[in-house]
């Protein structure tokens, strides 16, 4: 795997869902995911793939209800396997559940989706080689075309024994009520740079990866914030490299008029469309 999710680079790092039932979560984001539990109370559960970091945690808020339609919020994460054969592995076990999935070729990419019971939008996926993308002005080429899911089945027969230690959070893709204010939000505010589009899309990443952070409108212009105790997103992180820049990124923010919380660990913010960051170091 190459290094788009370390120094120097801003990436993301760890997602926080909430979901109307934990034990439900539970049961799926071992059994189909294959993540391990590293810490679990009654309404917490914190995911990792390595016994240490923490992907993904799972929150199960007081009078919690279910996702509704047309709001901003989360589109899909991402998590991104070290190999194709990892890939690979994931499919056939996918396959094995008969739990529904999609699946895509983004040229940079090979891509498999599925949903959470909650409705949570989830992605796995695998890069290709960043030498075989093609950049045109500045821009990486994306599309999305048929998986060669036999291909990929043949790259290994390994077996099934959950998520990898190598995993690590790809890429977070949001809902937002407004592009050209989210677009502001994340390039002026916290240092991404814009590096495809795609009708009522823009994808943005550091470091020339292919997207760190992708936002849409496939909701509806104006797509309202969910109900704080709605089915959901309820944080990710943004990891700087640095105090430094952090500390640039905080500034370019508060001129943009973002209110900005310090918390003991981190930051807190949230976009225009109320999608809450954690920008930890």
């Amino acid at each position: 795997m190459e290094g788009f999710h370390q120094k120097p680079n801003i990436y993301v790092g760890e997602i926080s869902l909430k979901v109307e039932n934990l034990e439900r979560a539970l049961i799926f984001y071992q059994n189909i995911m294959g993540f391990q539990v590293l810490e679990q109370s009654d309404r917490r559960a914190a995911l990792t793939t390595d016994g240490k970091t923490t992907l993904v945690t799972l929150l199960q808020p007081e009078n919690v209800i279910p996702k509704e339609g047309r709001m901003s919020g989360l589109y899909h994460f991402a998590i991104l396997l070290p190999s194709r054969a990892d890939l690979s592995v994931f499919l056939r076990h996918l396959l094995g559940t008969g739990y529904p999935l999609g699946a895509a070729d983004h040229y940079v990419s090979e891509a498999l989706y599925i949903n959470d019971p909650d409705g949570n939008g989830i992605e796995v996926y695998r890069d290709r080689p960043s030498k075989e993308w093609t950049w045109k002005n500045g821009l990486v080429e994306m599309a999305t075309e048929e998986l060669d899911g036999n291909g990929i089945l043949a790259e290994s027969d390994g077996e099934w024994k959950g998520l990898p230690e190598g995993t690590v959070m790809g890429h977070i893709h949001l809902h937002v009520g407004d592009l050209k204010k989210a677009e502001e939000f994340y390039t002026k505010g916290l240092g991404f740079e814009i590096v495809s589009h795609y009708p009522q899309a823009v994808f943005l990443s550091t470091g020339r990866y292919h997207h760190h952070i992708a936002i849409n409108t496939w909701q509806g212009v104006g797509a309202p914030t969910p109900p704080p105790n709605s089915v959901g997103l309820n944080w990710y992180t943004v990891v700087f490299p640095d105090e430094a820049s952090r500390e640039a990124a905080l500034q370019q923010l508060q001129q943009l008029g973002s209110q900005v919380q310090k918390e003991t660990a981190y930051y807190t913010v949230s976009d225009p469309s109320g999608n809450q960051i954690r920008m930890v170091v």
